[in-house]
């Protein structure tokens, strides 16, 4: 912990303990981000000839203010060169240990805070410890040496308002400056909506919840109108849970400011309507999918987060492992043929579909997709985004598709008969092609297919696998505990399956820093797959049951998804209460 000492009367500036780095420690910093993958060398030297001409914003403060590195990691390589400790969200204490001489206005405009007072002097948080003016003028107004360590922003901001302010959050006093509310607003009025979500409180309002769900790691907004509350909630690892929201007398603002980041048309608020928002928040790329329904207080918005830098298309990362994943590559590296990704809405195709083109993607093969909508641009595919209301759906696009002589073909979704036909045809001209389903299981997929109409023989001759999928929260790594399973749960779930010695360990979610105290971070894939064995190509013909085809499955080894869940459960990756969650032992 660096100590500043106060000056004597004659001494200098330079005499003043700080961080002892080289001449620039902005460099160091600016070398620290680039070497961590956490900026750009294009990103660095903008933002340092923008630095140049602004001389009250040192490095550090403008690359937070433009977006280009989030506050962790900001702190992170503040930390590393400065050798100084990271103060933790909970060691801010609630009054302000430091002298009244010291000003709330100085504290808050230096990112500033008390963290304790003992006899020898002060520790405070800072968030850039290399700034010296404002150190040094702490020191002079403390009378006492300060020992600094480094915070986030947001947190010291957080910790002056508990200490020295209202003691209300930044949405809390932003709400502050949006009036009494008294005014009835006219949602028929366009223009006045415009002027309502242009006004300054209500944009930073937007921005700090889609701020907050980026610190949450999101990757969904809610927005609900509700007659007596504007609720905001975040699914977190496929979770929701409630966040602090606007009043609701901000909800048309707040709605219509939505709107017009994602182009949508403010005076239509009978239909639904979709949009897209490119925005760069905390150092990260997002492209963001609104969707906005009309209910009976307003207009009910989700926002789709789509990180574009953060996506892993690999499939050990995704879950994949053992005799599924060497099936399914096996099968994608047939010349022609369909393989199909089932599941519900929510359930990782899209990344699995992805993750399969981007293995595949060779300068030897052409890749069309024909997508609603594109949510990833992959290098050197060839993606086509529908547009039902000029009339390019799936059906027409695939049309012009096999004229464009592509080697392999992706369909977002197989919605109906025709699309599904299509697709058949372009299998059986040498082509591959991948597609989604909405159907519980593997098995399932099949007879979806059948049930829409497609004959059973060109059904047996083009489908070369059906991967089954859902989403189950990860364990934290740094928190989860084992402890033995008792007797009647190994006996029950036949865990001596997958273990058929030795003592039975189940893990459980604790909770610790690293994963906000839920136990869980990040989410993995669950999976069955089935192949199109000549068996189960006898029982298509004879038009069996689902159930009849996945027992054929799991005699030529399939393991269903609950099994994967449990084989998991077992590996200390999720835990058994989440693979129950979103299967069933059938």
């Amino acid at each position: 912990m660096a100590t500043i000492a106060p000056p004597a009367p004659e001494a200098t500036t330079a005499e003043i303990q700080l961080p002892t780095v080289a001449t620039d420690p902005y460099a160091l910093f600016a070398d620290s981000l680039v070497r961590k993958g956490k900026a750009r060398d294009s990103e660095i030297n903008r933002t340092r000839r923008l630095a140049a001409q602004t001389d009250d914003q040192p490095l550090p403060a403008l690359l937070l203010k433009l977006g280009v590195v989030s506050e962790r990691d900001a702190a992170e390589s503040l930390k590393e060169i400065s050798d100084l400790p990271l103060v933790a969200a909970t060691d801010y204490p609630e009054s302000s240990p430091l002298p009244e001489t010291v000003a709330i206005r100085f504290l808050k405009e230096k990112h500033i805070v008390g963290l304790a007072a003992t006899e020898d002097g002060y520790d405070v948080a800072v968030a850039d410890p290399f700034d010296r003016t404002a150190l040094n003028a702490l020191v002079l107004a403390c009378g006492k040496p300060v020992r600094a360590k480094v915070g986030l922003p947001s947190e010291i901001d957080r910790a002056i308002e508990q200490q020295l302010g209202s003691g209300k959050s930044l949405m809390g006093q932003l709400v502050d400056h949006l009036g009494t509310g008294d005014e009835e607003i006219d949602e028929a009025d366009v223009e006045h909506l415009k002027d309502l979500a242009s006004e300054a409180p209500v944009i930073r309002m937007v921005n700090l919840i889609m701020q907050r769900a980026v610190e949450s790691r999101a990757s969904d907004i809610h927005v609900e109108p509700f007659e007596q509350q504007l609720k905001v909630r975040f699914r977190v690892d496929g979770v929701l849970k409630e966040v602090e929201a606007p009043p609701v007398r901000s909800t048309a603002a707040v709605i219509s400011r939505i709107k017009i980041m994602a182009k949508l048309n403010i005076a239509e608020r009978r239909l639904p309507q979709d949009g897209r928002i490119k925005l760069q928040v905390q150092g990260k790329e997002l492209d963001l999918r609104v969707s906005t329904v009309p209910t009976m207080y307003g207009e009910s918005v989700v926002i789709r987060l789509l990180h574009k830098e953060s996506i892993k298309f690999d499939f050990a990362s995704l879950g994949f492992d053992g005799e599924a994943l060497r099936n399914f590559l096996e099968v994608l590296e047939l010349p022609h043929g369909i393989i199909l990704i089932t599941g519900p809405t929510g359930s990782g195709k899209s990344t699995t579909l992805y993750t399969a083109l981007h293995k595949i993607n060779t300068p030897e093969r052409k890749i069309i997709t024909v997508e609603d909508p594109v949510e990833y641009q992959l290098e050197g595919v060839n993606q086509i985004q529908t547009k039902a209301q000029i009339g390019l759906t799936f059906a027409s696009a695939l049309r012009s598709i096999v004229r464009q002589d592509p080697d392999v073909i992706m369909i977002g979704e197989m919605r109906d008969l025709e699309t599904a036909r299509i697709a058949v045809q372009s299998a059986l001209t040498g082509h591959l092609v991948l597609s989604t389903l909405h159907t519980n299981d593997a098995a399932g997929g099949v007879t979806r297919l059948l049930d829409m109409g497609l004959e059973d023989y060109l059904l047996t001759s083009t489908v070369n696998g059906i991967l089954a999928q859902r989403l189950v929260r990860k364990l934290c790594p740094h928190c989860k505990q084992s402890y033995p399973a008792l007797p009647e749960v190994v006996s029950e779930l036949r865990l001596r399956r997958f273990q058929p010695s030795g003592e039975v360990l189940l893990y459980k979610p604790v909770g610790c820093e690293q994963c906000d105290g839920l136990g869980y971070r990040g989410r993995l894939s669950i999976h069955e797959f089935l192949l199109m064995t000549d068996e189960i190509r006898r029982l298509v013909m004879t038009h069996a049951t689902a159930r009849q085809i996945e027992e054929e499955a799991l005699k030529d080894g399939m393991l269903t998804m609950y099994e994967d869940g449990l084989r998991k459960s077992l590996a200390g990756l999720t835990t058994i209460e989440e693979v129950m969650r979103v299967t069933s032992d059938s």
